[in-house]
């Protein structure tokens, strides 16, 4: 069984931060919440915090961009405007195993 969806195809979402971490960091968890939702549900794969901490990357899937740009709505660092997202959209070609099934 692949873990990708069916029709899927990949995002990298670049995240930015705006304004200092330090203005982040009362919204780390409630943004926690909103990625354990976004992979309860399998529309992420992967996420983590850049280095050096000017922001993060999620690698979501989706069978549209417009499907992401509203889910990014719901993350509370859009909502509060402390971060800027970057959303590239690619179809893969090739995978590792573990993507593929």
């Amino acid at each position: 069984m692949s873990v990708l969806a069916d029709g899927a195809t990949l995002f990298v979402v670049d995240l930015e931060y705006v304004v200092p971490v330090e203005q982040v960091e009362p919204l780390i968890e409630g943004h926690m919440d909103f990625l354990k939702d976004c992979y309860d549900k399998g529309l992420f794969l992967a996420s983590g915090p850049k280095v050096p901490r000017t922001g993060g990357v999620i690698l979501a899937q989706s069978t549209s961009r417009a499907a992401v740009e509203g889910l990014i709505k719901a993350d509370p660092f859009h909502e509060a405007a402390v971060a800027r997202y970057t959303i590239t959209e690619f179809v893969p070609r090739m995978t590792c195993d573990a993507l593929a099934g």
